[in-house]
């Protein structure tokens, strides 16, 4: 039974400041409520400027940006798309969007992040058909970005365009770089339970201005400049709102607040928590520096017999969320029926991560207090387990 006497600890709830309601103010005093207004430009510019990018396009969700980046690069029925394996499905599901047909590449053990031997293979493979990708989706999980370098190096061997799915990494930098600017298009969630939030939203960056500007006028439904509605190419309501986009303002300013909480978060887990031979921390890997948006660890069977839903349904039992890893997409029944490309021909990481794989409350407002109560809660479990 759940002991509803404890408060209730969330996995990564919104952390809201001071100045998202002075913004949000000034928006209804001017009346900018709808799809248009300052705040959106604004907001477009100040992540631009964070991240090292030329541009923004503030948009309804990190999904709809994924889809918008693949219509700009091309992306049509018959293509192919390569796609992180270990991820949300909304990673996947532009790609069905625009009629294309994924394939998806398995993990990296160093980084959980998409495999180089994993693509490579793939890769070899589909030039020998002669038919390569029309893009490749790298997912950077968990706050901790995919190394890009390597990938990047494969990409441009067979001239194959690169989306970042940033979703989970904004904060996050790759060998001083913006988690995000690597790629040709790179792609934000302010998701609520994203390191930053706008209850819901997601931007866009490129150098590419003209892509970019492309973009812009797909996510408010292709409007044609004239006295009329005028439509001559299909669009989409994807645009973000003045309101929202004063959120995210107010969440810019404190973004790199919020990403120190979550390092130390971590590391206290990681401190509190090392002596446990039964769990092994996500990797850290030392081309960059990640933001932790989750605290992650897997169960190891050789040291423990349990199992991820036994530690889920105990937390929930003292109400606290807690949660897997991704199932990855190959396993998905929407799916299953794509290639996969495992990082070893005879080793799927990714379906080792989500057999074992945990994520625990990293919220950046989750207080000493509730930590050390987790912390407490995990050693318990481990030694009846």
């Amino acid at each position: 039974m759940m002991n509803h006497q404890t408060k209730r600890i969330y996995l990564s709830p919104p952390h809201i400041g001071n100045l998202e309601m002075k913004y949000v103010r000034e928006a209804f005093q001017n009346n900018w409520i709808a799809p248009v207004g300052p705040h959106i430009t604004l907001f477009e510019q100040e992540l631009a400027a964070y991240t090292g990018s030329k541009g923004a396009v503030a948009i309804s969700s990190g999904t709809s940006g994924i889809h918008l980046a693949l219509r700009a690069i091309g992306v049509q029925a018959g293509d192919s798309v390569f796609c992180s394996s270990f991820t949300f499905v909304a990673s996947a599901n532009p790609i069905l969007y625009q009629g294309a047909t994924p394939v998806f590449i398995d993990s990296d053990p160093a980084t959980w992040n998409m495999s180089p031997k994993a693509l490579e293979r793939a890769l070899i493979e589909a030039d020998q058909e002669g038919k390569l990708p029309k893009a490749v989706i790298v997912v950077h999980l968990y706050g901790q970005n995919a190394d890009m370098e390597r990938i990047g190096d494969l990409c441009t061997q067979y001239n194959v365009p690169i989306i970042e799915d940033a979703a989970e990494s904004l904060g996050t930098t790759y060998k001083g770089h913006a988690s995000g600017t690597y790629g040709h298009f790179g792609i934000y969630s302010f998701n609520g339970n994203k390191i930053i939030t706008t209850s819901n939203g997601g931007m866009i960056v490129s150098d590419d201005l003209e892509a970019l500007e492309k973009i812009r006028k797909w996510s408010t439904q292709a409007k044609e400049k004239a006295n009329h509605y005028q439509h001559t190419e299909v669009g989409y309501n994807y645009r973000m709102s003045n309101i929202l986009a004063g959120i995210g303002r107010g969440q810019l300013r404190v973004l790199d607040q919020r990403v120190k909480a979550r390092r130390k978060i971590f590391e206290t887990y990681q401190k509190e928590l090392s002596h446990l031979d039964a769990i092994s921390f996500m990797p850290v890997a030392t081309y960059g520096e990640p933001t932790h948006w989750l605290s992650c660890f897997t169960i190891k069977p050789e040291h423990t017999q349990a199992t991820p839903d036994q530690f889920i349904n105990e937390f929930e039992n003292h109400n606290i969320e807690t949660r897997r890893l991704w199932k990855p997409m190959h396993l998905q029944p929407l799916y299953r029926q794509y290639l996969y490309y495992s990082h070893t021909e005879n080793k799927s990481v990714s379906d080792e991560l989500f057999k074992q794989g945990i994520c625990l409350p990293s919220g950046s407002n989750l207080s000493a207090k509730d930590q050390k109560r987790i912390i407490k809660m995990i050693n318990q479990f481990f030694s009846i387990h």
